[in-house]
């Protein structure tokens, strides 16, 4: 059974940073994309950052330049560093990953097969 699960989130300043983490289980995805989507209260989910299998990144426009997205296949997990974060940044966050292997990152969410339960990430201004 795969899983996938969150952790870092937390309350923040405006300007401060937090690290999430998302530990997969289950099965190897080393040769699968991972990424983050979010969802702020009221509003719809949308794609944060996605990372190939062999490291090629995509992001957001809207945190392009302040998050960055890795992965250490060796530990199963995908991580993102979350710089200079504003109130608008204030989501849940989740953790995705898909069932096929070597399948390009992208912004679309019915690509992506599995989910974590999401962490709260607050941003107080």
């Amino acid at each position: 059974q795969v899983q996938l699960v969150e952790s870092g989130g937390g309350l923040v300043q405006a300007g401060g940073s937090l690290r999430l983490s998302c530990a997969a289980s289950g099965r190897t995805f080393s040769s699968n994309t991972m990424g983050w989507f979010r969802q702020a209260p009221g509003k719809e989910r949308e794609f944060v950052a996605a990372i190939s299998w062999s490291g090629g990144s995509t992001y957001a426009d809207s945190v392009k330049g302040r998050f960055t997205i890795s992965r250490d296949n060796a530990k199963n997990t995908v991580y993102v560093q979350m710089n200079s974060l504003k109130p608008e940044d204030t989501a849940v966050y989740y953790c995705v990953t898909n069932s096929r292997s070597y399948y390009l990152p992208t912004v679309a969410e019915r690509a992506y097969d599995y989910w974590g339960q999401g962490t709260q990430v607050t941003v107080s201004s």
